[in-house]
């Protein structure tokens, strides 16, 4: 069964943010993830939330996904992005 890593990411400065995409991408590729979502425009049609950059990413399960978001490669990625963006992820399993 898949999972999916649902990422929000409030990004502060897109420059550094460029240099942790390029980071995660690989990260992602390796763990043999897919991008379902990467940041495209987000409109909240219900509630208060006002997102700012939305990520989806596809595994082919949720070892799979937390394998990839605890791994050493994606840890160097996260330290970046953590200069640049507030972030939350989720990791779901699919139907």
């Amino acid at each position: 069964m898949a999972g999916y890593a649902i990422i929000h990411n409030a990004v502060s400065d897109e420059s550094l943010y460029a240099e942790f995409r390029e980071q995660a991408a690989a990260t992602i590729e390796q763990y043999g993830g897919k991008y379902l979502v990467r940041g495209g425009a987000a409109e909240a049609v219900d509630g208060d939330w006002s997102p700012d950059r939305i990520v989806v990413v596809e595994f082919a399960s949720v070892a799979q996904a937390k394998a990839w978001f605890n791994s050493p490669e994606f840890a160097a990625a996260k330290q970046v992005r953590a200069k640049c963006a507030d972030a939350i992820v989720v990791i779901v399993e699919g139907v």
